[in-house]
């Protein structure tokens, strides 16, 4: 019977082959790969705007751009140590980015009501609408190199890593998408920059939890 654990072992390792970790450093190498790529594509097929490209920019579009940012990383930050469980690992700091973002839409909101119902034809829906689905579109870039990241890793929960990978994806293909959107008012931001990254999400909640699965 000794002989026949050691064959049955043997036949088991035989196929095995040595694969590099998971380390930090290659999944922020990863991340911010494809977000340059992110940006890159976006500059060839849609353009940068001149005020931009110019180095001149529109307080609200720093600080909605910002926001979209620091939650897209974030949220990837999240996700990549997600790939790598360890004891006492936590992935709350997302929280409190997507907890600032969220004051674009609230401030939307707001003022949306005080102006007693013109906010949304104030937002510019035709171009709100192309906002939205070329940032998720673009967002499919980043949100694929994290798919793919996490089915190289074992991350414990499934479904909340597919949320985060939307999020990250939409926040940094809204982000890439704002550096083309001709509009800075608050309305337009609030409402359609923020239900990319929303849309984002909850397809990522749908969808990367079936990709990841071994």
């Amino acid at each position: 019977m000794r002989t026949n654990n050691h064959d049955l072992i043997g036949e088991l390792v035989d196929d095995l082959q040595p694969h590099r970790p998971l380390t930090l450093r290659r999944g922020l190498a990863t991340a911010s790969g494809s977000t340059v790529l992110t940006i890159g594509v976006m500059a060839l097929l849609a353009g940068v705007r001149p005020d931009v490209a110019a180095g001149h920019f529109n307080p609200v579009f720093l600080l909605a751009t910002g926001l979209f940012l620091m939650l897209g990383v974030a949220a990837t930050f999240a996700v990549i140590s997600m790939s790598r469980p360890q004891v006492g690992n936590t992935h709350g700091g997302w929280i409190w980015a997507a907890a600032m973002a969220a004051l674009l839409p609230a401030s939307a909101a707001v003022l949306g009501f005080a102006d007693r119902g013109n906010a949304f034809f104030q937002s510019q829906p035709a171009q709100g609408i192309s906002c939205l689905v070329n940032g998720s579109l673009l967002g499919l870039i980043v949100g694929g190199a994290l798919t793919v990241w996490l089915r190289r890793g074992a991350p414990t929960s499934p479904e909340q890593a597919g949320l985060l990978t939307g999020l990250a994806a939409g926040s940094i293909g809204i982000f890439a998408y704002s550096l083309h959107c001709p509009y800075d008012d608050l309305y337009h931001i609030g409402l359609w920059h923020s239900l990319a990254v929303v849309a984002s999400a909850v397809a990522g909640r749908i969808f990367v939890p079936k990709l990841i699965q071994w």
